[in-house]
């Protein structure tokens, strides 16, 4: 009796997604661990660098699309959840100190996109242990983008208002959702270790927001973090001390985060006494200012303050 065809096989796409380093079902693989995805994606971007790099100039994909059997898939998705975030964050680590190592050769080492950008999915033809790939260059456009259409609900009057905004409001903004990270570009090739300033005093980290009230249009608020404990709080906060990080903006609570770091570990941990904090698309419980739990807070990570104010986490 033949066999039937798979979907994917008759709109012509079984080639493209399946590729010959993922056979589909003849094969028997065990389990995927992150390990294995780490080094996949790694040898994907070390592939990309060999295919497109020409005369001095690295050319290397921005966009990794990983494609996994659907019960691999949901393994990372439930059982494993968060762990690819973490992944992500070591992969564009390590893509770092091979870049730094073309430059120091004297190769051009220059971007095509201003971002990096993952996306897990599955696919329905792939065995367990399969892994699929898809790059892309990313490379920015030229295209004129027309205002969006925003509608809300204040908090104050609960009645739903319309405007329109500039899409370069949006700008510092990263959008998450399930099986997708984005990361940007760090032109001096970052994740650097704590590095001193000419005055000898330490940086932590940065961090960047953008406000949607309108007098902050387009402008983008940044804060370095030179202390190794600050306070994240609203345009309530009266406090002008250096460890007060004040974003002046009424959807901010006073006070909603508090950041440290931990020398002996050299990771960052948040506490939230807002509203509502989503960390990475995790919600995060709110504590007691006297009681504060603590949650690992990774470099480049993603925080949403009471569903209207993000704040990105870069390594200063």
């Amino acid at each position: 009796m033949e066999s039937k065809a798979s979907i994917w096989q008759r709109i012509g796409l079984q080639d493209w997604f399946l590729t010959n380093e993922s056979p589909g079902k003849a094969k028997t693989q065990p389990v995927l661990t992150p390990d294995d995805v780490y080094n996949y994606v790694i040898a994907k971007f070390n592939d990309s660098i060999r295919s497109l790099s020409f005369a001095d100039r690295i050319v290397f994909y921005h966009e990794y699309i990983i494609s996994f059997n659907p019960d691999d898939y949901a393994e990372f998705m439930n059982n494993k959840q968060g762990i690819f975030g973490l992944i992500v964050n070591e992969i564009v680590k390590k893509f770092y100190e091979l870049l730094k190592q073309y430059r120091a050769t004297g190769k051009i080492v220059e971007p095509s996109s201003s971002k990096w950008v993952f996306r897990l999915v599955s696919h329905p033809d792939y065995a367990r242990g399969d892994i699929g790939f898809i790059g892309k260059l990313l490379p920015g456009s030229n295209k004129k983008e027309e205002n969006l259409r925003v509608t809300f609900i204040p908090r104050q009057t609960g009645i739903a208002q319309t405007f329109d905004i500039s899409q370069d409001i949006l700008k510092g903004f990263n959008y998450y959702s399930e099986g997708y990270y984005e990361l940007p570009y760090v032109e001096d090739l970052g994740f650097e270790e704590n590095i001193v300033t000419s005055q000898g005093q330490k940086k932590f980290a940065r961090f960047e927001t953008i406000l949607p009230e309108k007098q902050f249009a387009g402008k983008k608020v940044e804060y370095i973090m030179t202390d190794d404990e600050i306070i994240v709080s609203g345009d309530e906060e009266d406090r002008e001390d250096s460890n007060i990080f004040k974003i002046p903006s009424e959807w901010v609570n006073t006070p909603h985060l508090q950041i440290r770091y931990n020398k002996s570990d050299g990771k960052f941990y948040m506490t939230s006494f807002g509203e509502l904090t989503i960390l990475n698309e995790n919600e995060v419980a709110k504590s007691d200012v006297n009681s504060p739990a603590w949650v690992e807070l990774p470099v480049n990570s993603k925080i949403l303050l009471n569903g209207i104010v993000g704040v990105n986490i870069f390594k200063s």
